[in-house]
């Protein structure tokens, strides 16, 4: 079945105006959903809506209520909600065009990719995707879709372009107050050089086919075995890796980051260790001064 356009309408840039039609970029993932069931009848759990007071309640009795304080609710039926729905327009004005990397990751929601929705459109599609592309900036604006108001931001992407929904202000947590705790030390550069060895040996290009959820693979090989033994209780072996210690030893963190290396692997670090051998070499001169100690201690005799 050819996928539907979960909105149509046009992007407007001054007096220009593209139609164009908006896809989902991404689908649920696997992922295993369980059903509360009771365990003597193995029949599904259902749950009924009621009243404390009362009991069981129709469902056209149910309206929705806002808290305005404990226990007293601002009620509002349907058809009052639906009435101050944004329409949608249609369309979505590029107010403003900023450099992607202005844009914290963190406000990024969901994606949809556009695609002009004709071939009469294709041309001024085509125009504003490159001039986005040669200027390196993303159009931001407003859309209206599914009675709600987005801040988007349009790019380009392969031959199409990808428009995002973005977090508004009030959805992103300040940082400050989780990391206030975090003294301001900074690490020790012999710890700090090998961390970047290890990043810099771990470097490549991403590849999202590389990564699998292996919480919903073990659950299906579980209900898998769990059909084969008609039942039975199934445990499966603990993973056999300890957790890592959580502890801040210096010498601890050293050892890990070049075992974690490997021998020979450290790079910039072998070259500490051969800076640090002249050291070693005063233990000869210590020794220099044991013969004329007894050289002394000859004469005294």
């Amino acid at each position: 079945m050819a996928a539907r356009p979960i909105w149509r309408g046009q992007i407007r840039l001054a007096l220009v105006s593209i139609p164009v039609e908006l896809y989902p970029a991404t689908k649920s993932g696997a992922s295993i959903q369980f059903h509360q069931v009771h365990e003597p009848s193995g029949k599904r759990i259902k749950y009924e809506k009621v009243v404390p007071g009362v009991g069981p309640v129709d469902r056209d009795e149910i309206v929705k209520g806002y808290e305005v304080s404990k226990g007293h609710y601002v009620l509002l039926d349907q058809e009052e909600i639906e009435a101050v729905k944004l329409e949608s327009r249609k369309t979505l004005d590029l107010v403003q065009f900023v450099d992607l990397a202005d844009i914290d990751a963190m406000y990024f929601d969901k994606p949809y990719y556009v695609v002009p929705a004709d071939d009469l459109a294709e041309e001024a599609f085509v125009v504003i995707r490159d001039a986005l592309r040669q200027a390196r900036k993303v159009g931001v604006g407003q859309l209206a879709m599914r009675g709600q108001e987005y801040v988007v931001a349009l790019k380009p992407c392969g031959r199409g372009m990808l428009l995002e929904t973005l977090r508004y202000a009030d959805e992103v947590n300040k940082a400050a107050s989780f990391f206030r705790e975090i003294g301001d030390a900074k690490p020790d550069p012999d710890l700090l050089d090998l961390a970047s060895t290890l990043i810099e040996k771990k470097t490549g290009e991403f590849d999202p086919k590389e990564f699998h959820n292996r919480y919903v693979d073990a659950l299906k090989s579980l209900i898998a075995e769990k059909q084969k033994k008609k039942g039975e209780k199934v445990i499966q072996d603990p993973d056999a890796d300890a957790p890592p210690s959580r502890g801040s030893n210096v010498i601890d963190l050293m050892a890990a980051l070049k075992k974690s290396l490997g021998e020979g692997g450290g790079g910039a670090n072998d070259n500490k260790g051969a800076k640090r051998k002249p050291a070693a070499k005063k233990a000869p001169a210590k020794k220099a001064t044991a013969p004329a100690k007894k050289t002394a201690a000859r004469k005294r005799a």
